[in-house]
Order: C-alpha cells, then sequence, then structure tokens
C-alpha cells in the first residue's frame, strides 16, 4: 500500500499493488506528482525501491526532488494510516486482491471525508452529510 500525505496531514494519493518494487513505486509517484505537483521534499521509509524510483524519476527532471529516508520523519503518514489500520485489523483477511482494492479505496475515501478533504462547502458539518453532499 503507497501512501502520500502532505504537511498537514490531508491525505495526498494511495496505491494498492500486489508487489512492492520499483515499477509500481515509479508508477505511484508519476501519478501523484501528475496529479499534485511537484513536491520540494519527500520523506520515505527506507524501502530500496521508493529510493530507486525517485532516483529515476530524478533523472529525468530538470529540478530534482530532494529524497529523506528517516524511519521518523514518516511519522505524519503512519499516523494518518494508524486510522486505516484500525478498521481493517477486525476484518479477518481479504478473500482476493481485487475484493482488497476496492474496499481499501472505499475506508480511504471515506477517511478522507472525516478529514474534510473531499467537501468544499462549509454547510455539511458531519461526516455523513459530506458524503451525501458528494453524491447528490
Amino acid at each position: 500500500m503507497y501512501r502520500a500525505v502532505d504537511k498537514a496531514g490531508n491525505t495526498v494519493d494511495f496505491l494498492l499493488r500486489a508487489h512492492h518494487d520499483k515499477a509500481a513505486a515509479r508508477r505511484y509517484f508519476e501519478k501523484a506528482i501528475e496529479q499534485n505537483g511537484e513536491p520540494e521534499t519527500i520523506s520515505v521509509d527506507k524501502s530500496g525501491a521508493n529510493l530507486a524510483a525517485l532516483e529515476a524519476l530524478d533523472a529525468e527532471r530538470s529540478t530534482p526532488i530532494k529524497v529523506r529516508q528517516n524511519k521518523y520523519l514518516n511519522n505524519v503518514v503512519e499516523q494518518d494510516h494508524r486510522a486505516i489500520k484500525r478498521i481493517i485489523k477486525p476484518m479477518m483477511g481479504f478473500k482476493d486482491f481485487r475484493c482488497a482494492r476496492i474496499v481499501l479505496s472505499g475506508i480511504e475515501i471515506a477517511h478522507m471525508i472525516r478529514k474534510g478533504q473531499m467537501c468544499d462547502d462549509g454547510a455539511a458539518s458531519t461526516a455523513a452529510e459530506r458524503f451525501y453532499s458528494l453524491v447528490m
């Protein structure tokens, strides 16, 4: 599971892939940068795939992205991910990968609605009202 969170704790993007390799990490970073703009700095964990993908992206760009690999700088992502783990833990697992992708996408979207990211108007106060304002 790839997740990106900005300094304010807002979810930038998420992606579930079967393999955690350089190709998957590169697709994720390209998608996140295309949708949200180029960041100045990215904090990642000690995954070699993430570092290799970011180095490959930097080779193609005129201005490189500063990459920080530190266990403790990644706490914003881990704290945001805690709410997702709390919902998933009692679920007894998923039958297949497709089901996991669909359920996790719904959970991530619900989490973003709860944080107030998906609704622009200030009229909706509860998460349910925000959800219904998006649907209708």
